[in-house]
């Protein structure tokens, strides 16, 4: 359905300029339902310090282990 609808606007275009601004509107998300975007980490993201250590010691742990050592 929605490639009849982009093909009779492309029909009564008069040019490539009015061409793509159909299409931007034929595409575009509903008025409302545009997508936000959210700035930084999401929130279980988040690691405190005592939890960093911890990981950051389990690294280290594991490299030896490996022999990846410095």
């Amino acid at each position: 359905m929605l490639n009849a609808a982009e093909a009779s606007m492309d029909a009564a275009a008069e040019d490539d300029a009015e061409r793509s601004r159909n299409r931007a509107k034929l595409y575009a998300p509903p008025k409302g339902q545009q997508r936000r975007v959210q700035r930084g980490r999401p929130s279980g993201m988040r690691m405190d310090r005592a939890a960093a250590q911890a990981m950051a010691a389990r690294v280290a742990a594991e490299d030896a282990r490996m022999g990846a050592g410095p």
